[in-house]
């Protein structure tokens, strides 16, 4: 199993030195995304792309590696597209014709197509000539009614490099944008809604690791949703680098605000005590930016005039992703990379609501009215403050799971619920020969469990487990039915020469003392 990773156009125009470095970077980002599922591969470069050698002699099922590398693939920062191939030996133009007719056939009955070729190398025929002929060959050979260069239902690709030929199986789009971790470090300010989840997706897509801080304004339920959604981003989107999620207690900060600061200037002061609590959280991580969700205009605190009112109170650069992003293209990013259904579902805490809020900032005014705040309310929230790695954010919920069935090989009668999130079950279906699978987003568990049929065991499914170990125990508990957990079985890492090695001679060495 071969995979060619093609760089996003901007890291092409680079210059040589800019380029290699990104090329490392997302190099050692895909080996480490690899390595977390149990994979066994070699990452190669080869300058232009890319190259991803599965290795074949591991125990991990061949369909599971092939799902989980396109999930690596299709969610890496720093990738055009790659291509999922089969790898033949070059030799004349005909048996690559012929190698490719045998790939292609199946999926060109009753249908057009063209023919795409991307040569490398020197060849005693032009890319367009190997088109014309693989083309021709498929029109007559294959059950294809016909060529369309503009608008075909299937487009054979094809690439011939010095002595090799690929031919193409799968074309996975990539995420674009820059290698994550190449561009430095910034702390997204994350609410849960549309706007900071597509922000913290932005920033992640651009190569900044982003870490999240989350200001509680008194609601449990909220900060477990926000916990949530940014888990999901870090997992689905970011997963090869470390991250912390912080959350400051702002309750005390909003009862002070709502008995000193008067109405108008309620929301304004909220965001600017928000930001100055943000730069002394980056300043001790030592970040040099902070970014929010906001959008011009989009509510009364972020007109240009109060945007500028509140960024006076941070020394550290602001980045606004959505500034001039129309809500419904949010709304529409939000649903293409999965968390608008969070958004539309997050709790809600409206500590701080202006009835009549100010839209014409002005900062004189505004530090006059926050000489009534007392900031040692400020303070005390952020020696509040808690710290967390993003992986243990949900390791409250995780508690009492010690008696639940981690089931790797279902009974007969047992059926599996997937999970996760619609577009992981698009891009990576969970097939079982001898169980039925059913899905529905943990999301619409308890909405949906009259679908489940009583009397049978139900094995949830996720992608690490944590949020089917969560949700299983949560519906014991409440006595809802029989809830277990599915774990796909994988392999065990395969060793390194090293370690052989090193294993070979401890075995020598204790045969020796037995002699």
């Amino acid at each position: 199993m071969k995979f060619v990773v093609k760089l996003f156009p901007e890291i092409t125009i680079k210059s040589k030195s800019v380029r290699k470095q990104l090329t490392k970077i997302l190099r050692a980002n895909l080996r480490t995304l690899l390595k977390k599922q149990g994979i066994s591969a070699d990452v190669q470069d080869r300058w232009d792309c890319l190259m991803i050698a599965v290795n074949d002699d591991q125990e991990i099922e061949a369909d599971l590696v092939r799902r989980h590398c396109i999930q690596i693939l299709s969610h890496t920062p720093g990738i055009g597209y790659s291509l999922e191939i089969d790898e033949h030996p070059f030799e004349t133009l005909d048996q690559a014709y012929q190698l490719v007719r045998d790939a292609a056939a199946p999926s060109l009955e009753g249908k057009t197509f063209v023919v795409r070729v991307k040569r490398a190398g020197k060849h005693d025929f032009t890319s367009h000539q190997a088109e014309i002929y693989m083309g021709g060959g498929l029109l007559k050979e294959t059950g294809a009614i016909g060529v369309s260069l503009k608008n075909p239902d299937v487009v054979v690709n094809v690439e011939l490099r010095n002595d090799k030929v690929h031919v193409v199986r799968n074309r996975i789009a990539g995420l674009g944008g820059f290698p994550l971790g190449s561009q430095g470090e910034v702390l997204s300010l994350i609410s849960g809604g549309f706007d900071s989840t597509v922000a913290s997706y932005l920033l992640t897509r651009r190569g900044l690791k982003t870490h999240f801080c989350f200001f509680n304004l008194g609601g449990s339920a909220h900060e477990i949703g926000v916990k949530q959604v940014a888990h999901y981003l870090w997992q689905t989107y970011s997963e090869s680098h470390r991250v912390k999620f912080i959350t400051v207690p702002f309750d005390e900060v909003v009862t002070e605000i709502l008995t000193k600061i008067d109405n108008g200037h309620m929301g304004v002061v909220l965001k600017r005590m928000m930001m100055r609590a943000a730069s002394r959280v980056a300043e001790r991580m030592n970040l040099p930016a902070i970014a929010t969700g906001e959008a011009v205009a989009q509510v009364a605190s972020q007109t240009i005039s109060n945007l500028a009112v509140i960024d006076r109170v941070s020394d550290h650069m602001v980045l606004r992703p959505l500034a001039t992003m129309d809500k419904h293209d949010i709304i529409l990013l939000a649903r293409r990379i999965g968390t608008e259904t969070f958004a539309a579902r997050m709790p809600e805490y409206c500590g701080v609501i202006s009835v009549n809020p100010l839209t014409q900032g002005d900062r004189s005014k505004t530090e006059q009215v926050e000489q009534a705040f007392d900031m040692a309310v400020l303070e005390r929230a952020l020696e509040r403050a808690t710290y967390q790695r993003i992986n243990e954010v949900l390791a409250d919920a995780d508690s009492g799971l010690e008696d639940l069935a981690l089931v790797a090989m279902p009974q007969l009668d047992d059926v599996v619920v997937d999970i996760r999130h619609p577009g992981e079950t698009a891009d990576t279906p969970l097939f079982l020969p001898n169980n039925a699978v059913k899905a529905i987003p943990f999301y619409e568990l308890e909405s949906r469990l009259a679908e489940l049929e009583t009397g049978k065991r139900h094995l949830l499914y996720c992608q690490k487990g944590t949020m089917s170990k969560i949700h299983a125990h949560h519906l014991n508990q409440k006595g809802l039915g029989q809830f277990g957990v599915f774990v796909e079985k994988k392999a065990a890492p395969i060793p390194s020469r090293q370690e052989i090695r090193a294993a070979a001679e401890a075995a020598d060495a204790d045969n020796g003392e037995e002699e």
